[in-house]
């Protein structure tokens, strides 16, 4: 049987035997790892660590926070302020950027994540996750400002989440493909589990809220009822509908075996061009599904080439097997 390989040797030989990452990019992944080690057991104490419910406060987007929001964004920040790979960060759950502390040396490296994707199923034991990206700083010896981290998403130098599930998994992406790490417990480590991912370009299943069906627009509606149509209708085969309402949840199904997930645009709130976060949720799990060979999109664009105007700007999101996305973006245009 081959020897077990860390996350930590498959980022050395990222970069050392590929070249694909400097060395600061590999210890800051390393701390980003351990920082989701700490939340996963804070997650699987659940009631016993009395870390269940509401912490009684709002996010900048005005929606409740857990205790383990809370406690999974002071993780992060914690784990990552004083090891000199980072500039500064951002998150989903703070109102502007936190810059690194003067007392710590400072990285060229900007850090964004939502702390803890799918918080609504935290209460009820159902699988929610961490998501990540991370840029380069802007060059230059000026302080850090929040518009620096206003890159599009194929500026991202790595992206990943990590799913606390019934196994603990790190997915990663450094720009040369999607490799999955499971959580060793006895061990204490990440270990390579699945290197190459590939998203098949087909698929019968497709992951959406239908109790948002009458808010949704045309092209949306035309696909789906296409889908629901199954063998009888214009697709010709049978789908199943899969809905976890936990990002992370929903995208890792895609990734282990393919699938279109969709978070649209609806007619609830017409001024807002989607509900999930550019920066902090589409964009990397964009460009982990790109890099598994899918698509992702805002049913115009590829979302990757977004340039960002806000920090906690919102997006369409349809993601997943390649062909299915196609089809859907197609319907946006018309055709």
């Amino acid at each position: 049987m081959a020897k077990p390989i860390s996350l930590t040797r498959y980022l050395v030989e990222q970069q050392r035997v590929d070249g694909h990452i400097p060395s600061q990019l590999r210890l800051l992944l390393e701390v980003v790892a351990r920082a989701c080690k700490r939340i996963s057991q804070s997650v699987n104490k659940g009631a016993l660590g009395g870390v269940l419910g509401s912490a009684d406060s709002e996010n900048v987007q005005g929606e409740v926070q857990k205790k383990l929001d809370i406690i999974a964004n002071e993780v992060l920040i914690e784990a990552n302020e004083w090891g000199g790979h980072l500039a500064a960060m951002a998150s989903e759950e703070m109102d502007g950027i936190y810059l690194v502390p003067n007392r710590y040396p400072q990285g060229e490296y900007l850090l964004l994540f939502d702390p803890l994707d799918g918080s609504s199923n935290i209460d009820v034991n159902v699988s929610i996750g961490t998501i990540f990206s991370v840029l380069k700083k802007p060059d230059g010896d000026r302080g850090v400002e929040e518009g620096d981290f206003l890159q599009p998403g194929n500026q991202q130098v790595a992206a990943g989440y990590c799913i606390y599930g019934p196994q603990t998994t790190l997915v990663l992406t450094v720009g040369d493909g999607v490799a999955m790490f499971t959580l060793d417990r006895e061990q204490g480590s990440f270990v390579l589990t699945q290197e190459n991912v590939r998203i098949p370009e087909d698929t019968k299943e497709f992951a959406i809220n239908m109790s948002n069906m009458r808010h949704w627009d045309e092209p949306v509606k035309r696909y789906i009822d296409e889908c629901l149509q199954g063998k009888a209708g214009p697709r010709g085969k049978d789908f199943n509908m899969r809905w976890i309402a936990s990002m992370v949840a929903d995208v890792h199904r895609i990734l282990t075996r393919g699938g279109v997930f969709m978070y649209p645009w609806d007619k609830r709130e017409p001024n807002k061009p989607g509900k999930l976060r550019l920066m902090y949720e589409a964009n990397p799990m964009g460009w982990l599904v790109e890099q598994a060979g899918g698509a992702a999109t805002n049913g115009k664009g590829r979302i990757l080439d977004i340039q960002p105007q806000q920090l906690h700007e919102r997006v369409s999101v349809i993601l997943g097997s390649k062909n299915e996305v196609e089809r859907v973006t197609q319907y946006h245009s018309g055709l």
